[in-house]
């Protein structure tokens, strides 16, 4: 068996032996974590403009399983699909489609996509085979999530209210679920290393 490279995602590495290869593969990925990002989504609780909800850590697994490019793309198939008017993007409450994107929360939407991808470059530079680079590297991605979300949040809302409607009421759930990734991945890699020796660090 060829040493893989050490750049490799967990799931290509996982995935190494299967018989399923190339854009076969790929579709089956991004299709499946775009549609694990929608059932998070449907854990959704209102708060206010801005709902808590469990799309972040499936967005932010996308990249860091996936990789860069595929986890952009399947943040760009749940944004497709809900564009349609189909409740992919939260479970209930406010309107759907293009409304849902134009509205208060779009800024977080199209937050996905690029943190998926910054969550993926840094996975594919070995950054999930730590503890704490794998932490680093979620946050990092949660920031992007922030940033856009904040940025467009901020048409709709007073500077003085910004961050009381879409930063603070999200910063310790993130910050968990970010943490108890954090000890599960790098257990992944141990795994895959315990069964496959020739796997490089």
């Amino acid at each position: 068996m060829a040493t893989l490279a050490k750049q490799s995602v967990l799931i290509d590495v996982i995935f190494s032996q299967t018989k399923v290869m190339g854009i076969t593969k790929d579709l089956v990925l991004v299709l499946s974590f775009g549609l694990l990002t929608a059932l998070s989504a449907q854990i959704s609780f209102w708060i206010g403009p801005v709902p808590i909800t469990g799309q972040t850590l499936a967005v932010l697994a996308s990249g860091i399983l996936l990789g860069s490019i595929r986890g952009a793309f399947s943040q760009i198939f749940y944004l497709l699909v809900g564009l349609t008017g189909l409740p992919f993007w939260f479970a209930a409450g406010g309107p759907l489609g293009v409304a849902r994107l134009l509205g208060p929360t779009g800024g977080y939407l199209i937050g996905f996509v690029a943190a998926a991808f910054l969550a993926g470059k840094l996975a594919e530079r070995g950054w999930a085979r730590t503890m704490k680079t794998a932490i680093l590297a979620m946050i990092v991605g949660n920031i992007v999530i922030y940033f856009f979300g904040l940025a467009w949040l901020a048409h709709f809302l007073p500077l003085k209210g910004l961050f009381a409607a879409g930063l603070y009421p999200f910063l310790l759930g993130d910050l968990l679920k970010i943490f108890l990734a954090g000890l599960l991945l790098p257990k992944g890699w141990q795994l895959i290393k315990r069964s496959k020796p020739l796997i490089s660090r």
